[in-house]
């Protein structure tokens, strides 16, 4: 078992050190930040008196190595644009998306969970073939594309809904389904064939045998084992919604991660992009260790796999 978790932990590591490359080596072909932060006009002795002043007037390897050394102690830089401690500015952020990835689990497992035990319960049915054509509309069409609808008829043509910034729970709505609709229809595919294969075991078999009623079997011999692998897909969704909400956050002008990050890359704002970046890559990577970890504990197999 310590064996399993510090391999586990080993490849969390590695993946961090990869990630930090990656992100270190991407922003740095964004362009030079200098340039957005001087006066127009300015002459090449102020363009380099800034780079001079952000650090990157020296090396690639220079500012990698100082970059890692700062990331060990809990540092992530001051933004170039902002002014601002970094991850004050991502505290800052982080309460609204964790908000929007509530709102979006609970419409995601609220829609999807029910639907997908629908369309197992009434296989190749009438509410089959619709959470067939409901999962492919979810996972084939954009989250942007369906918030720029939503705010054409919500908004523009009935104005119900606020179209963007944050403030009351109306203003979460939309952002909250155009970023739920993907999972959701994740979330009912998983649910379907779940309850497919549990629908289809002897004990199951062995439950309506005895006579019992059709709902008692449904929900509480088949609905509790096959919503095991939902909700383990449910937590590692749930933080990818917080961290992988751009689109979304800019369409609706929602102040949370999606938006910072998408600031830092339009003013490229190298600390920004790198510590939100670096910042959800760990959430991720922890909740998927976390995971493993857990599924070695309940699975005697993994446990002891060689």
């Amino acid at each position: 078992m310590k064996r399993y978790i510090m391999r586990r932990v080993l490849y969390s590591l590695i993946s961090l050190f990869l990630l930090s490359v990656t992100i270190f080596l991407f922003v740095r072909v964004t362009g030079d930040p200098a340039v957005l932060l001087v006066e127009p006009g300015a002459s090449q002795a102020d363009l380099e008196e800034v780079r001079h002043q952000l650090g990157l007037d020296r090396s690639l390897w220079v500012q990698y190595v100082s970059f890692v050394g700062d990331l060990a102690r809990g540092n992530f830089g001051k933004s170039f644009y902002y002014r601002s401690p970094v991850l004050e500015i991502y505290l800052e952020r982080l309460p609204y998306s964790l908000a929007l990835a509530g709102a979006a689990m609970f419409f995601s497992l609220l829609l999807g969970i029910p639907s997908g035990i629908v369309a197992a319960v009434r296989v190749n049915g009438w509410w089959d073939g619709a959470g067939k054509i409901f999962a492919l509309l979810g996972l084939s069409m954009p989250s942007f594309w369906i918030g720029l609808l939503m705010i054409l008829f919500f908004s523009v043509y009935l104005g119900w809904l606020p179209s963007s910034g944050s403030g009351t729970m109306l203003h979460m709505v939309m952002p909250a389904v155009a970023l739920g609709w993907y999972f959701a229809a994740a979330h009912m595919r998983l649910t379907r064939s779940s309850m497919l294969e549990v629908l289809g075991s002897e004990y199951v078999k062995l439950a309506r045998l005895k006579g019992l009623p059709e709902a008692l079997v449904i929900s509480k011999h088949a609905f509790k084992n096959a919503l095991i692998p939902v909700l383990t897909l449910a937590g590692v969704n749930l933080v990818i919604m917080v961290n992988v909400a751009v689109v979304v956050e800019t369409v609706f002008a929602w102040p949370g991660i999606g938006r910072l990050l998408y600031e830092g890359v339009a003013f490229r704002d190298f600390p920004v992009v790198q510590a939100t970046v670096i910042l959800g890559g760990t959430m991720i990577i922890a909740v998927n260790l976390l995971v493993d970890i857990l599924y070695a504990v309940i699975d005697p197999r993994i446990r002891y796999d060689r």
